[in-house]
Formats: structure tokens, C-alpha cells, sequence
């Protein structure tokens, strides 16, 4: 790709060309990699540019804050992992597969797990903005997988079901693998 190609990825704070937007990837890549060997509270954007092979000032014009950037690294999971293709004629079936693979996301990571939950309570704008979008995408798979005919309060307490087990799996009470059991047991109450 050169730089004359058109404008191809969208981040938060702007459109990216393929230049920016390897960039970019390699600041998520990196902050990972600086997240496993540090942890939330000691990784800094001034890390994570060193490990990316970018200087400082280049990162922030991409990431406001080490939140923004986890946050980031969260929205291009969840819009990069398919929806389970699950045909099951039972929405039951497909909602609970939909909240177990959002919840499964991270869950083989468990500093960027727990950095994901910070983040993501975050007041950064950008923060804002990113978690509106991923709530966004949430609430869209869980309604594509109740059907048509989805009713808006089942809808919301499905959505209030997995910001809670997230915060629970943030604060320690439990692995997302076992966030990830409970969220299948408490979506079955709520779709009997």
C-alpha cells in the first residue's frame, strides 16, 4: 500500500492511512507485549512507543492515555472476532454463545483482561467515545441473536449482565473463563 491509497482504517480520533494505520498496530501489538511484563499500573505510552519502535509524541497523536490505547485494543478485538455462526433455531442458544465469545475475548490474558475493565471506566473522551461504540456493538449482536423480535428490556438487562460480570472479572472475583460460565447461567434466568 502507498501513501497516495486511500484512507483505510478509522480510529478513534481520526481516519487512518496505511501508513498511520500500521503505526498504530504496532502500538497495540506493543502495549500487549508491555501489559503481560509490567501490568496496567506500571505500563506508560512512553513504554509502549519504546517497544513499538515509535517515539513518545507519535503515540499520543494516536492514543490520549494508556486507557484510550487499552480501550482501543479491546474495540479492535471485539469488531475483529466474528459473531458465533451459530444456526440454532433457540435465541437462547445464540445469545448465550454471542456473551460467552465477547467475554472470552481476553480471557487467556490476564493483565490485559484486568486493564481492559480499568480502562474502560476510564473518563479519558476518548475512553468515552470507545465505549459508547463497543456498547454499540454489543447490544447489536445480542439483538441479532434474540431475533426480530427482541424485546427492549430483555435486551437491556442482557447488556447490564455482561458490564456487571466485567467488572466482576475486573475486580478479581473471578477468571473470565469462570465470568464467562456465570454470564451463560444468569442469561438462561433471564431468557426463561
Amino acid at each position: 500500500m502507498s501513501e497516495s491509497d486511500p484512507v483505510i482504517v478509522e480510529a478513534t480520533r481520526r481516519r487512518l492511512s496505511g501508513k498511520q494505520a500500521d503505526t498504530v498496530d504496532k502500538l497495540t501489538r506493543s502495549a500487549v507485549e508491555v501489559l503481560a511484563r509490567e501490568g496496567f499500573a506500571g505500563m506508560t505510552i512512553r513504554l509502549v512507543a519504546a517497544a513499538a519502535g515509535v517515539g513518545t509524541a507519535t503515540a499520543y497523536t494516536y492514543f490520549s492515555s494508556k486507557e484510550h490505547l487499552v480501550a482501543e485494543i479491546f474495540w479492535r478485538r471485539l469488531v475483529s472476532a466474528p459473531s458465533p455462526a451459530s444456526q440454532d433455531p433457540d435465541p437462547t442458544v445464540r445469545v448465550v454463545a454471542e456473551l460467552r465469545d465477547i467475554a472470552m475475548l481476553v480471557a487467556d490474558e490476564q493483565e490485559l483482561s484486568g486493564a481492559v475493565t480499568s480502562a474502560l471506566l476510564g473518563r479519558d473522551p476518548d475512553v468515552v467515545h470507545l465505549r459508547g461504540r463497543i456498547g454499540t456493538e454489543i447490544r447489536k449482536r445480542i439483538m441479532r441473536a434474540l431475533g426480530a423480535d427482541a424485546d427492549p428490556d430483555v435486551v437491556e438487562s442482557l447488556e447490564l449482565l455482561y458490564a456487571g460480570a466485567l467488572v466482576r472479572a475486573g475486580m478479581g472475583y473471578a477468571s473470565y473463563s469462570e465470568i464467562a460460565d456465570r454470564i451463560e447461567k444468569s442469561a438462561l434466568l433471564i431468557l426463561k
